[in-house]
């Protein structure tokens, strides 16, 4: 992304959501992560690193894959530099997926680093 595109999405993301949002902001990216996901279904893990990055919403790596958790890293320009976005958004994207994918209720925490994200995604037992 050029630095025009960076700043402008950066604005949106981190100061005119918020503004629009108010309190709920958090709350509410992750519903609409969720909705996204669901308009954009995908059919595989594989999948989400490039829609990842076609959606500007930097580099996703899986780090870790057990039967019902998966450990994501999520990299990208932005991270370390002061940026002050909520990840809330990516974390209800991941969990509509994996709901889709499992047919079982999903829940997905961020954990921001100071280069990276991690995604935390817990899917409920039988």
């Amino acid at each position: 992304m050029n630095n025009i595109n960076e700043f402008g999405y950066d604005l949106i993301r981190n100061d005119v959501l918020k503004d629009v949002l108010g309190k709920e902001h958090d709350h509410i990216l992750y519903w609409i992560g969720k909705s996204l996901a669901r308009k954009y279904p995908l059919s595989s893990l594989e999948e989400l690193p490039e829609f990842f990055l076609k959606a500007n919403w930097g580099s996703l790596t899986l780090e870790k894959e057990k039967r019902n958790h998966y450990i994501y890293l999520l990299s990208g320009e932005w991270m370390g530099k002061g940026d002050q976005r909520c990840y809330q958004l990516e974390s209800g994207f991941l969990a509509q997926q994996f709901e889709s994918w499992k047919n079982r209720g999903v829940g997905v925490t961020s954990n921001v680093h100071r280069s990276t994200v991690t995604f935390d995604v817990q899917i409920d037992r039988l």
